[in-house]
């Protein structure tokens, strides 16, 4: 009977590794110097299973007295805590002496196949991840552990989790490559601290065979400049004035939500028209506020008030919110606003905050061309997130025309 029967009868570098429980470049070590057979198959280069058997026993032998041999050693393949290993001895003492050990069976009493992972995860998420992200982005971690991470590995071992794992936990989520980035952005920090414990020797989520795929995200649309047109001539018909005030502001401003929320009567300068980003304020738990700095350093800024938003905006004591007074809206108030709005000026879309942002962007760098102008109005560090992420163009296609005939007409 072959003592590698249950493995298949071609075998990968990786596979071979896993039977000589050694790192698959020995193994390709071993096949350049000629001591270990291969075939190439199809542009692979394969193992054949005799080929490993007969490399092991003869890897086995010993030179005994009279210039003769002595019998193989004991090579067994078990399975052991659903890990295949090879046990090598030179006397059945031996080999179920190396049993027991690989077995943790030792005294009578079972020792832990491993660090299981599931435990060790949480504890770098409770140690080293929630006490030093901000919260949403703590909230966002733990989302990934619970709905993806932890169920693809439940069950197994640091120790044990190889790139086919990791490989069939991408291949069995849905959605966007983004989504999925999110998940490898957690695993990843998770595996590279056990490599740093000493508890795996590599990050398998660090091999070059790991594939990510996914649909793309979907970019968001700006509104058309008609649409936009619609909206600023209808400010007045919308019924409350915190309403006026808040479409005022986004759809004349390159402006995050959360920057419109976390502003505050101070922040506001008609005299001088200027608005001042000071605070930022998110919802991490949907409907409880968390007042914070802004988003980056860049985020934190002044930027021109338009004289079209100046009317509508009420004088608030400094200290105040302009939404919400002493307490910044929650995001249920937001929707209620949002949908109040789309109501009282009879607009057909529903109205997004994220688009205004997008629709501004586009807007003014389509009208003045300079992309640090509409960098510094965004907030953002690099003029490269304003033009992939905010500005996305006017007529590009029939304008980019026009700039091919001009150029190249007689």
């Amino acid at each position: 009977m072959s003592l590698l029967e249950q493995w298949p009868d071609l075998l990968t570098f990786q596979e071979a590794g896993e039977i000589l429980r050694a790192d698959p470049a020995l193994v390709r070590g071993l096949v350049r110097a000629g001591k270990l057979s291969h075939a190439e198959i199809g542009g692979n280069s394969l193992i054949p299973r005799r080929y490993l058997e007969d490399f092991i026993e003869g890897s086995c032998r010993r030179p005994g007295g009279g210039g003769g041999a002595e019998p193989a050693e004991i090579s067994r393949t078990v399975s052991i805590h659903g890990v295949r290993r090879l046990i090598h001895a030179g006397t059945e003492q031996e080999y179920a002496d190396k049993l027991l050990r690989l077995a943790g069976m030792e005294n009578g009493a079972p020792e832990s196949p491993g660090h299981p992972f599931a435990e060790y995860a949480m504890n770098w998420f409770e140690t080293y991840s929630r006490p030093n992200v901000e919260t949403g982005t703590a909230i966002t971690y733990r989302r990934q552990l619970t709905c993806h991470i932890l169920p693809a590995f439940r069950g197994l071992a640091l120790e044990n989790i190889t790139t086919d794992d990791v490989q069939r936990l991408f291949n069995g989520m849905t959605g966007t490559k983004s989504s999925k980035d999110k998940v490898k952005l957690v695993l990843n920090q998770v595996l590279d601290a056990a490599v740093e414990d000493g508890l795996i020797l590599k990050n398998p989520l660090r091999s070059k065979r790991i594939r990510i795929t996914g649909k793309a995200s979907r970019a968001t649309v700006p509104y058309s400049v008609e649409q936009m047109r619609f909206l600023v001539r209808h400010i007045g018909d919308i019924q409350l004035p915190a309403d006026r005030a808040w479409l005022a502001l986004l759809a004349l401003h390159p402006l995050r939500l959360e920057e419109v929320l976390g502003l505050q009567g101070g922040d506001i300068d008609p005299e001088n028209g200027e608005i001042h980003i000071r605070r930022a304020v998110t919802h991490p738990t949907r409907n409880q506020p968390e007042i914070k700095s802004t988003k980056t350093l860049s985020s934190a800024r002044t930027i021109g008030l338009s004289s079209l938003a100046v009317p509508h905006l009420p004088r608030i004591p400094e200290g105040e919110f302009l939404f919400g007074g002493r307490q910044p809206m929650s995001y249920t108030q937001v929707r209620r606003m949002c949908g109040r709005v789309k109501r009282d000026t009879g607009f057909t879309e529903n109205i997004t905050p994220i688009r205004f942002r997008t629709t501004v962007l586009t807007d003014l760098y389509d009208q003045t061309k300079d992309i640090k102008l509409a960098q510094a109005a965004a907030g953002h560090t690099t003029s490269a997130m304003t033009l992939r992420y905010y500005v996305k163009g006017r007529e590009a296609v029939s304008k980019a025309v026009v700039a091919v005939d001009r150029a190249y007409s007689v």
